[in-house]
């Protein structure tokens, strides 16, 4: 696990499925609570740790002037008031789509024809473009405080 522990403490489940939660409610036309609920059975798996190694990679790249503990800092900060405080609306892209059906396949709302092709080569290629880009909007969200 590449992302200090402290991280997967501030940044918790319910954290990352209140910054993520307005973006995938706008892209599949549900209310808040719906999404609220399939990403947190989305993260509830392997997706969430994979989420926090993209997002912290995406924050140490980007922090030139701040160790890890800093960063730590950081986001203990932007946390600290309103750590539920919900995410802005991403712009959608070709890699956050791909990595909103990977949140469905985690989730078990995903057709089978979704699954088949994001287990092809280029859907597993997609899928890490999207968990990147998901991971770069993740950092901001919880860098974007004080």
């Amino acid at each position: 696990m590449p992302y200090p522990p402290r991280l997967a403490h501030l940044a918790t489940r319910a954290v990352v499925v209140a910054k993520l939660a307005p973006t995938f409610a706008t892209a599949h036309h549900i209310d808040d609570e719906e999404a609220a609920q399939r990403l947190s059975s989305a993260l509830a798996g392997r997706l969430l740790p994979a989420l926090l190694d993209s997002a912290w990679s995406a924050m140490r790249g980007t922090a030139k002037r701040l160790n890890d503990d800093g960063l730590l800092e950081k986001v203990a900060a932007t946390l600290g008031d309103r750590p539920m405080r919900p995410g802005r609306v991403a712009t959608l892209s070709p890699a956050w789509s791909a990595f909103l059906v990977v949140a469905d396949l985690e989730a078990g709302t995903a057709s089978e024809a979704a699954r088949r092709v994001m287990e092809t080569d280029a859907g597993r290629q997609r899928a890490d473009e999207g968990l990147a880009e998901a991971g770069r909007f993740l950092a901001k969200e919880l860098t974007r405080g004080k």
